[in-house]
């Protein structure tokens, strides 16, 4: 990948992943082609934190329908779980949103 600002996409802003900031612990779209190395590596030169362990899992796209019968799908796309080290900073931008 070319630009670490392409490997990550969006963070995840659920009820369940914001729980799991209390525990360094934070949810990331990420690129589809993108690796665990890759997504490492982004994250820390992003947010300057060190990473403790980056956990991958592939979303499949949920049936849409398209009007009058015709089926369709949302697109696929990747979900990476970041644990930062103990001794890291955490992320601020997640920090107002406990």
């Amino acid at each position: 990948m070319a630009n670490v600002y392409d490997i990550i996409v969006r963070p995840i802003i659920t009820e369940r992943s914001m729980a799991a900031v209390a525990e360094k612990k934070y949810v990331f779209e990420v690129a589809k082609d993108a690796g665990k190395v890759e997504i490492k590596n982004a994250v820390e030169t992003i947010f300057g934190v060190k990473v403790a362990s980056v956990n991958t899992i592939n979303v499949s796209g949920k049936a849409k329908r398209l009007g009058a019968g015709r089926l369709g799908k949302t697109r696929d796309w990747k979900k990476a779980y970041v644990q930062l080290t103990a001794d890291s900073k955490t992320i601020e931008m997640f920090e107002g949103m406990v």
